[in-house]
């Protein structure tokens, strides 16, 4: 991965300077912003995961950022993740870090990384405490796939900009322990609506906080393969992204 990454920057640097106009003006190369997209699992594998990183990718071709997707712990090393502006856990599931894989983790999030997490992202180490405040919750059980409710409490965000007041979608819904307090609700489900759930009133799906010097987003959405080609679906990744980049 580290010499793919290496190569793949070298093409990118030579075809943008390449590709330039002579002009009077100094006009420096801009790199693209790079998002690792992680999807290792040493538990339960989501089908949707390769439908999931080919969205990202797609997402970033119209977008400006480009995702590279990575199955190894390996790549978590301090000076691998410099080159990243926000990770991506896809489905990951279980324990995915030794532990220095987890202290360079922790490292790129002091230093101003992003997270962004996405559905099994909460089913993810959960021996390690430092990562449920990050990710906001841990996931405990879930229903059949069903349609659900799904209260939209703020519109402010990038990432729920675009919904109405109510969104209704089919998917696998998360029951959560040990929610961290401290974040900021985007989307809320409303359990009346479907069977299965047992977090009551406060059943949180969506949500984001600045957590331990950077920003973060998860999203409990994004069991199904089909969920990513729904528009809606898609301008909640788009928007938690761009938020996680800080260009909004």
């Amino acid at each position: 991965m580290k010499q793919i990454l290496f190569t793949f920057l070298s093409l990118v640097l030579v075809t943008q300077i390449t590709a330039q106009e002579p002009s009077t003006e100094n006009k420096e190369a801009k790199m693209p912003e790079l998002v690792l997209v992680f999807t290792k699992t040493e538990g339960y594998r989501h089908q949707a995961i390769e439908k999931g990183v080919q969205t990202f990718r797609e997402l970033g071709r119209k977008n400006g950022f480009i995702a590279l997707q990575t199955e190894s712990g390996e790549d978590f090393t301090p000076q691998n993740l410099k080159n990243y502006k926000l990770i991506v856990f896809l489905n990951t599931t279980m324990d995915v870090l030794n532990d220095a894989q987890q202290k360079a983790f922790e490292s790129y999030i002091k230093n101003g990384g992003s997270y962004l997490g996405v559905h099994a992202a909460s089913d993810t180490e959960y021996d390690w405490p430092w990562y449920g405040k990050l990710v906001g919750g841990y996931f405990v059980s879930h229903p059949e796939q069903q349609t659900a409710k799904i209260d939209v409490l703020d519109k402010t965000h990038p990432s729920t900009a675009h919904l109405q007041d109510v969104w209704m979608h089919f998917d696998e819904w998360y029951n959560f322990k040990d929610l961290n307090p401290n974040v900021h609700v985007l989307l809320k489900l409303d359990e009346s609506s479907y069977k299965g759930g047992i977090n009551g009133d406060n059943h949180p799906i969506a949500w984001y906080h600045e957590f331990d010097g950077g920003r973060v987003f998860y999203t409990g959405l994004g069991h199904t393969e089909a969920s990513y080609d729904e528009p809606e679906f898609r301008q909640h990744l788009l928007g938690a992204i761009e938020w996680c980049l800080k260009r909004k």
